[in-house]
């Protein structure tokens, strides 16, 4: 989930820049430091988009520049647990599928996909199931469900979100499609 959040965080200012202590310098700063950073209570920082206040820069022993604590609002991607979101598959393994989620990536592990057998063919980078020739390639369009998210502030790209699209309305965009056909075409005939 997207949000736009108020936060604080202190900046160093290098001396280069201390006769320019603006919002404008403060915030590429602050967007330098913290864009694509994850932290636990917010999520990835996406964007820092607007320093409302700077506050007063202090000086701390052996260090060149000024630090100031800045307040300013940043668009966050937080992903939360049972949310159904839209994706992207940007790779297939043997095990599943990595999804593109925002900034992030989940995994849509074999087990989670559907019930049928999916076999891996590496040389198509696909999952490909032998019962109804369905397939699941980079770049399919997908809706999954969060159902797991263990967040590691220090390596944000060693985060994990586990996905699944094993429940009615969810799965692969193709798919959901062909079964709204099939409904209303069993409508009709009623």
């Amino acid at each position: 989930m997207y949000k736009r959040v108020r936060l604080k965080d202190t900046v160093e200012v290098p001396p280069r820049h201390l006769a320019d202590v603006t919002p404008e310098r403060v915030k590429r700063l602050l967007q330098d430091k913290l864009e694509g950073r994850m932290d636990e209570e917010v999520g990835s920082v996406v964007s820092v988009i607007n320093v409302h206040d700077i506050g007063d820069g202090a000086v701390l022993p052996n260090r060149p520049g000024v630090y100031y604590e800045a307040e300013f609002d940043a668009i966050t991607f937080d992903p939360q647990m049972q949310e159904v979101v839209d994706g992207t598959v940007v790779e297939v393994v043997e095990f599943g599928a990595f999804i593109g989620i925002g900034p992030v990536d989940g995994l849509l592990h074999v087990s989670q996909i559907s019930d049928e057998y999916l076999a891996y063919d590496g040389e198509n980078q696909q999952l490909a199931s032998t019962e109804t020739n369905r397939t699941l390639g980079v770049g399919d369009e997908i809706r999954v469900r969060i159902v797991t998210k263990s967040v590691d502030e220090r390596n944000p790209r060693d985060s994990k979100i586990g996905l699944t699209a094993k429940q009615p309305g969810l799965g692969k965009h193709g798919w959901l499609e062909e079964e709204r056909q099939k409904r209303e075409a069993q409508m009709e005939g009623n």
